[in-house]
């Protein structure tokens, strides 16, 4: 750099907004977002998730609306959570052919086709009555290879049912490899999985345990999901074990407080890296906007261009329909 001031003047590209739009050296696409939509078997009318504004859990025709919606407005992808009406200790309605979620699915495919990349939650902890990720041993510890064996049955279950991805985000070790194994065995070995790769036992997920009534009866995640004080070694260790299980793409979760291991396995990797801005993120948005401390949209979509700038390919939010609009 050889020019100073007052010859070097970095506000010149700032004057004006058409100038600042034209060097902008971070740009969201429509494309870029991923709709998480929750779906509740047995209700007549939407029902609005008291600590997530704005979010519901759907009913069939809502569902099939919010789906029609986001790809009206261009959205990338959704991702569909299922709550069942009976829930039981292996959460046997997960990979039930006739279960909310394979429901759920084949409905929206029905809605949207080709026009929306419609993938799943590849989890137990919405439809297990103890709400954990996995199936439990007699002292109430989540047992890890039994739980594989469920995913793997879900995957298929959902790949079946008309899911163009899947998404597995218990944490289990060898979780990816299981699923992949399960189905390029079942004749699906077009169907790619998204890896929630670096997912931390975040006290932002409160709201979200709201929405898909998952809460753990007893006890917590963080004998699977990471310590947000763990090293960065630990996320490149699960990043380096997913890719050699045939991750297609990986994830982060949360965003806004991990942008840095975000740009690590931006830095890392030459697949898709995803981020997911979850329920606590957009609570704390609402509610500060809700009470005028901030201005809703632009603080909405700063907090996305934060995370796209750390290094995300790809944005799970709940507010992609509407900035996929806006945008």
């Amino acid at each position: 750099m050889s020019a100073r001031f007052p010859v070097a003047r970095p506000r010149r590209l700032r004057r004006t907004p058409a100038l600042r739009r034209m060097v902008a050296g971070t740009r969201l696409h429509a494309a870029d977002l991923i709709l998480p939509l929750f779906v509740k078997e047995g209700i007549a009318e939407p029902q609005p998730v008291a600590s997530m504004p704005g979010v519901v859990q759907h009913t069939r025709d809502s569902l099939r609306k919010a789906a029609h919606e986001a790809a009206e407005a261009g959205v990338g992808g959704l991702i569909l959570f299922g709550i069942p009406a009976v829930k039981d200790a292996r959460g046997s309605a997960a990979d039930d052919p006739d279960g909310v979620l394979q429901i759920a699915l084949r409905d929206v495919n029905a809605e949207v086709g080709d026009s929306i990349v419609v993938m799943a939650d590849t989890c137990l902890d919405e439809f297990t009555d103890h709400g954990h990720c996995g199936i439990l041993t007699p002292s109430g510890d989540v047992d890890n290879d039994a739980t594989l064996e469920r995913y793997a049955s879900i995957a298929v279950a959902q790949a079946a049912a008309g899911s163009q991805m899947v998404a597995p985000s218990g944490m289990m070790d060898g979780q990816v490899g299981a699923i992949r194994a399960a189905l390029d065995g079942a004749g699906y070995g077009n169907i790619p999985i998204l890896a929630y790769t670096a997912k931390y036992a975040s006290a932002f997920f409160g709201p979200f345990r709201d929405a898909a009534e998952c809460a753990p009866q007893f006890g917590d995640r963080s004998t699977h999901q990471q310590d947000p004080a763990g090293p960065l070694e630990e996320a490149l260790r699960e990043l380096r074990l997913d890719l050699a299980e045939g991750a297609d793409a990986v994830m982060v979760k949360p965003a806004l407080a991990y942008l840095d291991i975000i740009a690590q396995f931006r830095a890392e990797v030459d697949v898709p890296v995803a981020a997911y801005q979850v329920s606590g993120e957009y609570a704390m948005i609402e509610a500060a906007a809700a009470n005028g401390w901030v201005d809703r949209e632009r603080t909405i979509m700063e907090s996305l261009v934060a995370i796209k700038r750390a290094g995300a390919d790809l944005i799970l939010t709940y507010w992609a329909t509407e900035v996929a609009r806006r945008i």
